[in-house]
């Protein structure tokens, strides 16, 4: 039986150049009504986290949460996936330096630009400020990461830097670590503390 993820697939290879007919047949036969357009995987691990906390079944709901790759594909895929494509909703999350693109993407789409939701730097930054520098070094020690954590503090180019960016920068120092960290803080975030941008994106859905 096919999945959101099949259809999601299917919609990376059409704005690659691939044929249309998958994601369209998807679409129908899923159900989707709704494209959430994210700039890479750790966003798409982040608000996965946040719906299974909420108990939330997205799929299931016709949403289809899309991780573009970056925010200067956003006109291609909201442009095949909106109301000149598919004909979805589209909403989205992007960080406050790339909404110029989502707002031209969406723009030329013919949908709404209030839909999108905007980190203040990006959503590592919001998450590192919900829980505090203190509780994400908490995090870092249960994971086994405290140790790589100091090494990398000690840098010169860390020194006299204030501490939410040196963990913010750690984040994105080694491939792979903000995807699993976008699912580990959204998990340890007290109910009351979701970052606005993400709280609005699930609210909004």
């Amino acid at each position: 039986m096919a999945d959101m993820r099949e259809f999601r697939d299917a919609v990376t290879g059409w704005a690659a150049g691939g044929p249309d007919g998958p994601a369209r047949g998807l679409a129908e036969s899923l159900g989707a009504r709704t494209a959430v357009l994210l700039e890479g995987l750790s966003d798409l691990a982040a608000v996965e986290a946040l719906a299974a906390r909420r108990g939330r079944d997205l799929a299931a709901e016709g949403v289809c949460v899309v991780p573009m790759g970056g925010a200067m594909s956003v006109g291609r895929y909201a442009g095949l996936l909106g109301p000149p494509g598919l004909g979805l909703r589209l909403t989205g999350l992007c960080d406050e330096g790339e909404k110029g693109f989502y707002e031209r993407g969406l723009t030329r789409a013919q949908a709404p630009v209030q839909d999108i939701h905007v980190c203040a730097a990006d959503l590592e930054d919001e998450l590192i400020r919900a829980l505090g520098t203190a509780g994400v070094e908490e995090i870092l020690r249960v994971e086994g990461d405290f140790r790589a954590w100091q090494s990398f503090q000690r840098q010169p180019a860390q020194q006299g830097r204030p501490r939410h960016q040196q963990v913010r920068r750690f984040l994105g120092t080694k491939k792979g670590r903000k995807i699993r960290y976008g699912r580990l803080l959204v998990e340890a975030l007290a109910p009351d503390r979701t970052p606005p941008p993400l709280d609005g994106l699930l609210a909004s859905l």
